[in-house]
């Protein structure tokens, strides 16, 4: 009897001729072809004059067909999956984060951050109108987000949520991207800040440095977070008095 596991292993070794692949996708050979001359499709094995498409050929199609129920145009998805199909590799994005950890348990990184496996049509469902190849692009460069095979990974639940909370908001995806730069920019300084620091008057015994970030990172955070809120605050009060006093003039 055939394991899960083997299954799966089959699954994923699986060949199509042209129209097997078309019924496993549910469209007719015509549309197949049509895919395939827009550049839809990446290119299929040949083997003489016979073509053979694969898993990942099947789950481009079935990406096309959820892409065009949401309202996209094949043009549309065509520029999204080009920028998809130059996505830098999840393995680059990640990198940092295995090579520490094949270090041991001494050297943990300093992030908790959980990543996200999407679909494409899943991460259109997150920002629905506001993904064009331009914000898939700008995520792919800040490193937000990378691919996977047929999945996009996004690096930070945390970041993703934050994301669509402000477009459901009403802000622009592109805006909120653009405002993400910046804080890359303003945080890389403050980490600098912190670790240096840290690095000049901390010096943890050897085997001790994964307790010493343990104790450290609330710290950090905690400086951060009660700063961000203090600021937010003379802002808004800023923001209201000279709101208020605008109003008055006007009255």
């Amino acid at each position: 009897m055939e394991t899960s596991g083997a299954a799966e292993e089959a699954a994923e070794g699986r060949e199509y001729r042209t129209a097997e692949l078309a019924e496993a996708a549910g469209i007719t050979v015509r549309t197949l072809r049509f895919y395939r001359e827009r550049k839809l499709l990446p290119a299929p094995r040949r083997e003489g004059r016979i073509a053979w498409y694969d898993e990942h050929h099947l789950a481009r199609l079935r990406t096309i067909a959820a892409m065009l129920e949401r309202g996209h145009t094949l043009g549309g998805i065509a520029e999204l999956l080009a920028a998809f199909d130059k996505g830098r590799d999840v393995g680059e994005l990640l990198g940092l984060e295995s090579e520490m950890a094949g270090r041991g348990p001494e050297f943990p990184g300093w992030s908790q951050e959980t990543p996200v496996r999407l679909s494409p049509e899943a991460l259109a469902d997150y920002f629905t109108g506001e993904v064009t190849p331009e914000n898939l692009a700008a995520a792919l460069d800040l490193g937000y987000v990378a691919v996977d095979g047929d999945e996009v990974v996004h690096v930070s639940r945390r970041l993703l949520d934050a994301s669509s909370a402000l477009v459901d908001q009403g802000v622009p995806l592109a805006t909120v991207l653009s405002a993400a730069r910046e804080v890359r920019a303003h945080v890389e300084a403050l980490a600098a800040l912190f670790t240096d620091l840290v690095t000049a008057h901390v010096r943890p015994e050897a085997g001790e440095l994964g307790a010493t970030i343990e104790q450290l990172r609330p710290v950090a955070g905690g400086v951060v977070e009660a700063e961000l809120s203090m600021a937010m605050d003379r802002r808004l009060r800023a923001g209201i008095a000279a709101w208020l006093e605008e109003r008055a003039r006007n009255a």
